[in-house]
């Protein structure tokens, strides 16, 4: 109930210390008035030679000031406070907010059993590698299926490059290359030369081809 009704506690009462603050310093003003009003004629009485007067006018002057300078005092007590009141408001806050986490708090740990959140981690950790064992096993024997047609295949690329590097197109004809004789006599204009066996098992062997 005091949680409840504390805000409004505190509204009340900041309302009422700006109204004491205000009604302060309405009193303060009017003692500002009479405070002239009175060195007004505590001069003219001067002026006049009533010294007996000036020392009545005098005195009240004096009392004036007093209750002028307790008006700051008290003022200054309302605004403190005024402030006291807010700090307090917002510590209650503050409480307020704590007290809804904690109860948060309660409720989640009320519900999060660390043991079987605990063996809820293992679980999980242990499918998954199951799992994993099985993807493992799956591409593993997919693999060996596979693997013979792609091999053939990749070797096959390999080879036919290499066969266009070294001048033999794939179609298996081989490309002129200049005679060996060159320059010779000889009864035909050219010759036609084919690249030995030797040199392309060199060549595949280069590339690691067996």
């Amino acid at each position: 109930a005091i949680d409840i009704f504390f805000p409004d506690i505190i509204k009340e009462q900041n309302r009422e210390l700006r109204g004491t603050q205000r009604a302060i310093s309405r009193d303060r003003a009017a003692l500002e008035k009479q405070e002239k009003q009175l060195e007004l004629e505590i001069k003219k009485m001067a002026k006049t030679g009533n010294k007996e007067a000036c020392k009545v006018l005098a005195k009240q002057l004096v009392q004036l000031r007093k209750q002028k300078n307790r008006t700051y005092a008290v003022s200054s007590k309302v605004t403190s406070m005024s402030t006291q009141t807010k700090v307090m408001n917002s510590q209650m806050k503050m409480a307020g907010a704590m007290s809804a986490t904690a109860k948060t708090m309660q409720a989640v740990n009320k519900k999060m059993d660390p043991q079987k959140t605990l063996q809820t981690m293992q679980n999980f950790q242990k499918e998954n590698m199951k799992m994993e064992m099985t993807e493992e096993m799956i591409n593993d024997t997919l693999d060996d299926i596979f693997d013979a047609s792609d091999e053939e295949e990749e070797s096959q690329d390999i080879v036919n490059q290499v066969l266009d590097e070294i001048g033999i197109e794939i179609s298996g004809k081989m490309a002129k290359a200049p005679s060996a004789a060159r320059g010779l006599p000889s009864a035909s204009a050219s010759t036609t030369t084919t690249i030995s066996d030797e040199e392309i098992e060199r060549q595949l062997k280069a590339l690691g081809v067996d």
